[in-house]
């Protein structure tokens, strides 16, 4: 006898966001030339899922009040912040130490612009989020690869080969923790590997661990914060905005332990007259409460089923293979095996299938054979986008 499929509302639920000025959908169209009636948005990297009722209560909230003037006392915000990072991550902060900015790609601007200056070189492991070389270009710094490398199947450092790039013009590293696009969860020996690297050539690093609460059953993520000797260069990010799907309200932590380091952010802070935004702030302190943690190991558990239903699709196909996922919520997929070009291959997911994902080479240097999906969204809809796979590369089989 079949076991029934066990339903979650709160994931299962399919929510049409056309319309709604929605990147992920309304400009899926116009940026891909896949059609918005029938295709599927796995591109931009926020869930198709309401945040936790907590949330919703809490801005409900504000509509009731009805008077969105400007914030005050953010004792309570940062105590909750305090709270979420101890008791899910085992990190005791002062509540002194936490800067809130405009999401974390405007954290990492804040960082590029507090730390270096024009011409200093910033290294990153590619392939890596975009938006980090397109801000550090933007502000007039280089970018410096470090080439991840595969060994079965997972993306590892090669420090001997990063230490020979190096030309001691480098001022920064802003390590992806755990890792998008590439799902790795960095072991402790990793990070400690990347942090004798930092000393090695006297580079700030800045860990962005925006993904730092989704990942997947057996794994542990090890904040970079709990490395020992580095702290008077260490700057972290966090934010509740992936965890919770709440980017909209433009809302991320850089917390830093370092005083001399606090105060030059402190400054550029001031001299940029940025404040933080009332929204973000009230959900953010919802959502880092138990309510919220116990929502989000729902969220973790329909994410892994959603990356086995996927994967075992994906793998399936002659030549194409899906990273093995450790954290975050988008796949990796290589189609290198194929043989096919990135044009052949591409063309088959957007025209063929009719679905939007990310490009690989967006990411840098080894990204050229993959494409990125997001798989957070209803378990119908991924299954839906196999099916479209498997029916676009089935002259594979």
């Amino acid at each position: 006898m079949n076991t029934p499929v066990q339903i979650d509302p709160r994931f299962d639920t399919v929510i049409d966001r056309r319309g709604t000025q929605c990147a992920k959908w309304d400009m899926m169209e116009k940026n891909y030339g896949v059609p918005a009636q029938d295709g599927i948005a796995m591109w931009v990297a926020d869930m198709d899922f309401p945040p936790p009722a907590v949330v919703q209560t809490a801005l409900q909230g504000m509509l009731d009040h009805g008077i969105y003037g400007y914030y005050g006392d953010e004792g309570d915000y940062r105590a909750a912040i305090k709270w979420w990072m101890q008791s899910r991550h085992g990190w005791t902060i002062d509540p002194a130490w936490i800067f809130t900015t405009h999401g974390l790609v405007n954290g990492t601007a804040m960082c590029i612009d507090s730390f270096t200056a024009p011409g200093d070189g910033v290294v990153l492991f590619t392939p890596v989020y975009h938006a980090f070389a397109r801000v550090i270009k933007a502000a007039n710094r280089r970018v410096v690869e470090c080439p991840l490398v595969q060994h079965d199947g997972l993306y590892q450092m090669d420090f001997d080969a990063y230490d020979a790039r190096m030309d001691g013009s480098e001022k920064m590293l802003v390590l992806c923790s755990p890792h998008n696009p590439g799902g790795r969860v960095w072991t402790r020996a990793e990070l400690e590997a990347v942090a004798a690297f930092a000393k090695r050539h006297d580079l700030i690093i800045v860990s962005d661990e925006i993904h730092h609460d989704l990942v997947m059953p057996g794994f542990e993520h090890t904040p970079m914060a709990l490395i020992d000797g580095i702290e008077d260069r260490t700057v972290m990010m966090t934010a509740t905005t992936k965890t919770f799907n709440i980017a909209g309200g433009h809302s991320g932590n850089v917390i830093i332990p370092d005083a001399d380091l606090r105060a030059k952010f402190a400054t550029r802070m001031m001299a940029l007259g940025l404040s933080a935004n009332s929204f973000g702030i009230v959900m953010a302190q919802a959502a880092y409460s138990p309510e919220g943690a116990a929502w989000v190991d729902d969220l973790a558990q329909y994410l892994n089923q959603n990356r086995l239903i996927f994967d075992a699709a994906i793998n399936a196909l002659p030549g194409v293979r899906s990273m093995p996922l450790q954290s975050t919520y988008l796949a990796w997929v290589d189609f290198d095996g194929t043989g096919m070009s990135a044009a052949e291959f591409t063309k088959r997911v957007e025209k063929d299938a009719r679905i939007a994902v990310n490009y690989g080479p967006t990411f840098g240097s080894g990204g050229e054979s993959f494409l990125r999906f997001n798989l957070a969204t209803p378990r119908a809809r991924v299954a839906e986008a196999c099916e479209r796979l498997t029916a676009a590369f089935a002259d594979l089989q």
